[in-house]
């Protein structure tokens, strides 16, 4: 179990929103440099793609040592440590702008992903403890606001500096000789320098900040569960059935939302849509998934249970997946960017249904939901390997129907009524 909830909770809760809105920010920005990278560096789309498998891969890799980190520098620490950990990876676009080199861009973003991983490894079960259990989803969908309205903001910003006259200039490579062209991607390269040297600032700025805010340690209490005649506890952590289900369910839902939010750039383009258009698409989708975090935070738990909310979450994944293969065109395209309405409730509702009832092993389950986010390093370079077998990036969305069948078998699992009340 944890220790008991700080007296100035609400205060805390702003604390870690920032963070969530930091979480966004940095996350959400995937989404155009996938389109951005592609041109910059000359991928196809199967490699633009490495973009997510870089930066969510790091969620797998680190898991497990960032929970060691946090349990040697305590919860605030860590998460200052993963804010200058993050800085450092925005400033590797520097030396990978200046040498247009695709792989060490990737490894900037493998160091980000490293710093976001430490700190949702804290921030994620910490904001799950400030209040009952059964009301956690409602928490973390506040969080999601912060998460996704930086979302929101993220590509539109960067996308105005990194992407604009882009159509312009792809059409005119074509007609470049070699020396001209490399010399016009060079340029294009260097645009994204900047952004990620005023990111790498902020980064430093709010590193320090959180270190001396007055943000608690929460830490664990002794473990007193096996000396205990608690029918809930159990030796080993693959006893409890939440858990290991749950991370499957993290690691299809974030499969399936970087899928959504990361893929329905290159894909208005595959239809014809101008990028100057397309560009914004992400941000679409990030506004759909705000839509679903304000629901969450008026029905959940007054009107509907998180399993609940969950199960119609992923009956209206499985709808628009099936829409988005049977439409053409914006129609087709909104349904991607509706899937974010879908994809909403699935973080806040999965996370505490399945660390519930994990007591002295809560820490250990929280890090292997992290590594369950490598769903999105995995799922969005197999679409694009998909798509590009059959030759069609709309079909290559049927990834998401078995995804969101899981989920909602995930839901409806009967070991869950024995675990959350109410």
């Amino acid at each position: 179990m944890m220790s008991s909830v700080p007296k100035n909770k609400y205060g805390f809760i702003a604390i870690v929103g920032g963070l969530f809105f930091i979480f966004g920010f940095v996350t959400w920005l995937n989404g155009t440099l996938i389109p951005y990278l592609r041109m910059a560096c000359e991928l196809s789309e199967f490699q633009s793609y490495f973009v997510a498998t870089a930066f969510y891969i790091s969620y797998f890799v680190m898991a497990l040592p960032s929970s060691y980190i946090l349990k040697k520098t305590g919860f605030k620490n860590g998460m200052s440590l993963g804010l200058f950990v993050m800085a450092i990876g925005s400033l590797l676009f520097i030396p990978a702008s200046n040498a247009r080199n695709y792989y060490l861009f990737l490894f900037g973003l493998f160091i980000q992903g490293t710093g976001l991983t430490i700190l949702q490894t804290a921030s994620n079960p910490y904001i799950t403890i400030l209040g009952p259990i059964e009301s956690a989803a409602k928490r973390i969908s506040i969080m999601g606001i912060c998460n996704k309205v930086a979302g929101i903001l993220s590509p539109i910003i960067l996308g105005a500096i990194v992407l604009k006259g882009a159509d312009k200039l792809e059409k005119e490579l074509l007609t470049m000789d070699p020396v001209q062209k490399s010399n016009q991607l060079d340029m294009l390269a260097g645009r994204v320098i900047w952004p990620y040297v005023v990111m790498a600032i902020v980064l430093v700025i709010l590193a320090l900040v959180i270190r001396y805010s007055p943000l608690p340690n929460i830490e664990e209490e002794e473990d007193d569960s096996a000396s205990s005649n608690n029918p809930l506890d159990r030796a080993s952590i693959i006893e409890y059935p939440q858990i290991v289900f749950g991370v499957i369910a993290i690691f299809l839902y974030v499969g399936a939302e970087v899928i959504a939010g990361d893929t329905i750039g290159n894909y208005g383009k595959s239809l014809g849509i101008s990028m100057d258009q397309s560009r914004f698409f992400p941000s679409l989708t990030l506004t759909c998934m705000l839509v679903g975090y304000v629901i969450g935070i008026l029905t959940i738990p007054k009107y509907i249970k998180q399993e609940t909310a969950l199960k119609w979450s992923a009956i209206i994944g499985i709808i628009f997946s099936v829409g988005i293969l049977f439409t053409k065109g914006y129609y087709s395209v909104f349904l991607v960017a509706s899937l974010g309405l879908a994809n909403a409730l699935m973080w806040p509702a999965i996370w505490p249904l399945a660390i519930s009832g994990l007591g002295r092993h809560t820490k250990t389950g929280s890090a292997l939901l992290i590594m369950g986010i490598v769903g999105g390093a995995i799922l969005p370079p197999l679409y694009g390997k998909i798509g590009e077998l059959i030759h069609s990036s709309q079909m290559a969305y049927l990834i998401l129907i078995p995804c969101y069948l899981y989920i909602l078998w995930y839901a409806k699992a009967p070991f869950h009524k024995k675990l959350i009340p109410g």
